[in-house]
């Protein structure tokens, strides 16, 4: 089918998010003869690791690197295997009968399926500073998705700070278009070699090792690189205008910029699977909330499977197989395929996930962002959307603020427009080390419909019935 294509009010299958995972489940689920409809907020597939990768402009194909392109091979069958295809489609709903809330084009409607699979992909990890809010100050992904989608890069004097395999992926993506760095300023804290050396081993023989060790390479030959950073902030009036940080116990360093673009890592997009009420536990490897799932990403609540780096960070190709699991298995439990032959096919996916997954525990504790850099303090700004500050965050545990949840009745935190995509790990954080518990403890906020926004209209126009009322509000 195509995106023109009417939605229809039942579907089999229902995969949320185009990127790797969604893509490779909504191929093979409608091969095996589910009727699959895939819904996307982009206008083209491909996620964020392959966005824009059927239209990209940014020219010579070298320039986003052989791993870009792969995504090429996944989008054409995607399109001719016979799934819906519903671009620019905002999911602002799942109930647990797995009801779904979309609006597509400014309107919203109800519509079930059977089975479905949340392939909503890895949010960056906040990272909050002083003056991170300042404009020129963005994050690297917000870069990249300017490079693949627009075929823009910044301009001016440029650094990057922070840690993690993306910051390098950049740096040498903008190297190749041209682009001058002025430093790259590393905040891996030194100490974590020591956490990550036991699993060198599995990594050496992984794919990412020869891929990141010519990444590091590339860049360290035509940047300067300042590794053992402590201490980080941006400065400036209207605009940032320099950043400033310190190694150890040294003194501060202040560099003039014009864009300080921002990494130290990614976490799975939980917010949809947390409305839905599907189990969530803390990760101490990855610092984060995951979904609780299965072998074949079954979460917790009937009928919804997780897939990709929404169920854990493992990176794209890991994602794509865990895609191809995830719809093998809904092909079972919905009657397409029998479990002998579900157990067959999937033999040759669990196998490369097993490689896929090959070298991620050290990559994980290698580049675990500094306590220092996850959990700010004084003034610098927590939530965003309510501009709250840390210093605010701790008087109201002062006060007897339990956790994130009680936290919306003190200072609103996670009540704005992105509902705690961009401060709910850092407000985690915060509480806990401020009760002396485990982040475990604390907990996430709690989700409700609308996870997306939408307009008052919207919801005036869905079905008025009584039942259908309190779906929605249910979620």
């Amino acid at each position: 089918m195509t995106a023109a294509s009417p939605i229809k009010e039942h579907y089999d299958l229902a995969v949320v998010g185009a990127g790797p995972a969604g893509l490779a489940a909504a191929t093979l689920a409608a091969r095996l003869g589910l009727d699959t409809v895939l819904f996307d907020e982009q206008t083209a597939p491909g996620g964020q690791i392959y966005r824009s990768v059927t239209e990209t402009p940014a020219g010579e194909p070298t320039l986003l690197g052989a791993d870009y392109w792969h995504g090429a091979g996944l989008v054409g069958p995607f399109m001719e295997s016979g799934a819906q295809y519903v671009p620019g489609a905002t999911i602002w709903s799942i109930s647990r009968e797995r009801e779904i809330g979309v609006s597509v084009g400014g309107c919203s409607r109800l519509l079930t399926a059977r089975h479905i699979v949340l392939a909503t992909g890895a949010l960056e990890r906040p990272f909050p500073i002083p003056g991170w809010t300042l404009p020129g100050v963005m994050t690297c992904g917000a870069a990249q998705i300017l490079l693949k989608s627009s075929g823009l890069v910044a301009s001016g004097k440029i650094v990057l700070a922070g840690t993690g395999p993306l910051l390098w992926l950049l740096a040498a993506q903008y190297l190749r278009a041209g682009v001058t760095i002025e430093a790259l300023l590393d905040t891996t804290p030194a100490g974590n070699w020591a956490a990550a050396l036991p699993y060198l081993p599995g990594f050496l023989v992984s794919s990412y090792a020869a891929k990141g060790l010519r990444l590091v390479r590339e860049v360290k030959h035509r940047v300067k690189i300042v590794r053992g950073v402590t201490a980080l902030a941006a400065k400036g009036g209207d605009r940032v205008e320099e950043v400033v940080y310190r190694r150890g116990e040294a003194g501060e360093v202040r560099l003039p910029v014009e864009t300080l673009l921002l990494h130290q890592g990614v976490a799975p997009n939980v917010n949809l699977a947390n409305s839905i009420g599907c189990t969530h536990r803390w990760d101490e490897a990855q610092l984060c909330f995951t979904p609780v799932v299965d072998e074949w990403g079954m979460s917790t609540v009937p009928g919804i499977a997780i897939a990709g780096d929404g169920a854990g960070i493992a990176g794209a190709m890991a994602a794509e197989h865990r895609g191809r699991l995830a719809a093998l298995d809904a092909a079972h439990r919905l009657g397409k395929i029998d479990a002998r032959r579900r157990d067959r096919d999937a033999a040759p996916h669990a196998a490369a996930l097993a490689r896929a997954e090959r070298g991620r525990r050290f990559l994980d504790l290698l580049y675990r962002p500094a306590e220092a850099f996850r959990v700010p303090a004084g003034e610098t700004l927590v939530c965003r959307c309510e501009e709250v500050t840390a210093r605010q965050v701790l008087e109201a545990v002062a006060l007897g603020c339990q956790g994130p949840n009680q936290l919306k009745s003190f200072l609103r935190c996670g009540m704005g427009p992105c509902q705690g995509r961009l401060c709910g790990l850092t407000v985690t954080e915060l509480i806990a080390r401020a009760r002396g518990v485990p982040p475990s403890e604390i907990g996430y906020y709690r989700l409700r419909p609308p996870v997306k926004p939408i307009t008052l209209a919207e919801l005036a126009a869905l079905p008025q019935t009584e039942a259908a009322a309190k779906a929605v509000l249910r979620g």
